[in-house]
């Protein structure tokens, strides 16, 4: 349903929801999905085909357009764009953790959240598309966790799809979730080392910080503690093409000035980490996470599980110490104030196995629809070696494989990465 038309300078921006099924097995509880649709000036009238855009996470909602540019910008030559906010983000009924402690006891909240993962924003999609343009297929995006829903598509209904463009983002059809995570901290550790060769002295200056909250109750403006584990969450930065940069120029100031310098975490430091931690306000990342990996078995906090094998993870007699990634740990929900009261919700989906599969490998190896794809060689979140697997199974994916760019490509260096798929996507290069 359209419910409002805004224009901003170098945009048309038209607001739709839709009420959809939950659980589309057992129709009758809905929700509500909020989709943005984005013209360029003048073309409000043409026949433009949608280009569909699938954001990364999970749980996080759509970009929210300003102005026309980066790969919007370039999108809008082609084509009108929808953003979608995947289920349970953004303006689409959100999963918040006052709305899960309002459904009732950590079962109800595990039974809901067992709908929010890739099948069913597709399924959301499918519905939407019918409504909208109805059996004509539209092309789509998935930036990250964005390309496992498109990959998801492409093997749930690609009669709905006429093109897939996908940004650090194609999955494992079959590997389980240890695999993953095995992978994962193996390029987290070369991530690490890096790092500590671009910016030596800080590996004293990590060990200050570690040993300091160690043996101190540090509190967080917003009065969590700060444990060492936490901090060295920071690592997830490392992904990102700047991400070096922001942890770096974050620890320079993490001391308070005067005496030795070594007494006390600095406000402004403490505000800063806690505003680059963003569990407290996407609860589906925590809760989710590894959930996108599990294929009728449970994952058993698997990233928790594996960091036994890594002893470089060591928070003592260890130098450097290693900051951790993409990773989702028990502890968290003991540390996140957000986190705290879906404890035993996160407990009972670790535990789970009832997750459907994903993919229809035997489907998606007869795929027909063009599929172009950057994989970045050294992305940290999204294992290249897996991603080009995937690939060499599903016929009529082109790969452009590039170290030009760090996870983050999409957004650093938009209109030049979608102009390439583009260009691939029709066959010009």
């Amino acid at each position: 349903m359209l419910e409002a038309t805004h224009r901003i300078p170098g945009l048309v921006l038209r607001d739709h929801s839709f009420e959809l099924p939950l659980d589309y097995a057992r129709p009758g509880r809905t929700l509500s999905v909020y989709a943005r649709e984005v013209i360029a000036p003048g073309k409000e009238n043409a026949n433009q085909p949608y280009l569909v855009y699938f954001q990364g996470g999970p749980g996080s909602g759509a970009p929210r357009p300003t102005s026309n540019s980066g790969w919007l910008g370039r999108a809008l030559q082609d084509y009108r764009v929808l953003l979608l906010d995947q289920r349970g983000t953004g303006r689409s009924t959100p999963v918040t953790t006052q709305a899960l402690v309002g459904l009732g006891d950590a079962q109800a909240q595990a039974d809901y959240l067992m709908h929010f993962r890739a099948d069913n924003i597709v399924r959301d999609a499918e519905a939407i598309r019918q409504q909208i343009i109805g059996q004509n297929p539209w092309s789509i995006l998935g930036q990250s966790y964005g390309g496992f829903c498109a990959m998801h598509y492409l093997s749930a209904a690609p009669e709905g799809l006429k093109e897939v463009l996908i940004t650090g983002g194609i999955p494992s059809l079959f590997r389980p979730a240890d695999d993953v995570y095995r992978a994962t901290y193996r390029r987290v550790v070369a991530k690490n080392r890096l790092y500590y060769q671009r910016y030596p002295g800080d590996v004293a200056r990590v060990r200050q910080i570690v040993d300091h909250l160690l043996q101190h109750d540090v509190r967080l403006p917003g009065g969590a503690q700060l444990t060492a584990q936490r901090f060295l969450q920071l690592g997830l930065q490392f992904g990102m093409s700047d991400g070096f940069e922001a942890v770096h120029y974050l620890l320079e100031e993490a001391f308070v000035a005067g005496g030795d310098g070594r007494g006390a975490l600095q406000w402004n430091f403490l505000f800063h980490l806690e505003h680059l931690q963003t569990f407290d306000t996407n609860p589906i990342y925590s809760l989710l996470h590894e959930a996108c990996y599990t294929q009728g078995a449970a994952s058993q906090w698997s990233a928790q599980r594996l960091l036994a094998e890594f002893a470089e993870f060591a928070l003592e007699g260890s130098d450097p110490v290693l900051f951790t990634g993409e990773m989702i740990y028990p502890w968290m929900f003991d540390t996140y104030a957000q986190l705290q009261p879906l404890k035993a919700a996160a407990e009972l989906l670790a535990a789970t196995d009832a997750w459907p599969a994903l993919y229809d490998v035997a489907r998606l190896q007869h795929n027909t629809v063009p599929v172009a794809a950057a994989v970045y060689s050294d992305d940290m979140y999204v294992h290249r070696e897996f991603s080009e697997e995937t690939a060499a199974l599903v016929p009529n994916v082109k790969l452009w494989v590039t170290n030009e760019y760090e996870h983050n490509g999409l957004r650093a260096d938009g209109a030049a990465v979608l102009g390439r798929l583009l260009a691939m996507v029709r066959g010009e290069v």
